[in-house]
């Protein structure tokens, strides 16, 4: 399935239990913030180890939260005219241009304390 088939697919769904109506940018944008500290959830007081080896159950569930993660990021996206991919890509560029390889290799440090 391609990402334009996805958002086809997840405006179907919606449009099915009438659902638009309540989906505003700002009330995706809030969605989005439940979604992703559910994720963070899974990870709470898991040792680093612990993050990097999840228990089957642990990571079925990260697979829900995620595909509730993007579900929730397309729909703000198709909502305000935004093409991820098209955004991603300039997000890289500025990135790049940010975090230089000789500078940042290595290192967790912001741009600007490089």
């Amino acid at each position: 399935m391609t990402l334009q088939e996805l958002v086809k697919r997840i405006r179907e769904f919606n449009a099915a239990r009438d659902w638009d109506q309540f989906h505003s940018p700002k009330n995706l944008a809030m969605a989005l913030s439940v979604e992703v500290a559910e994720v963070v959830e899974l990870f709470q007081w898991l040792t680093e180890e612990q993050s990097g080896d999840l228990p089957p159950g642990k990571r079925q569930q990260l697979e829900a939260e995620i595909g509730d993660v993007l579900i929730c990021l397309l729909m703000l996206a198709d909502k305000c005219g935004v093409d991820p991919v098209a955004a991603a890509e300039r997000k890289i560029v500025t990135n790049d241009a940010k975090y230089p390889v000789m500078k940042c290799k290595g290192s967790a440090a912001k741009y600007s304390e490089l």
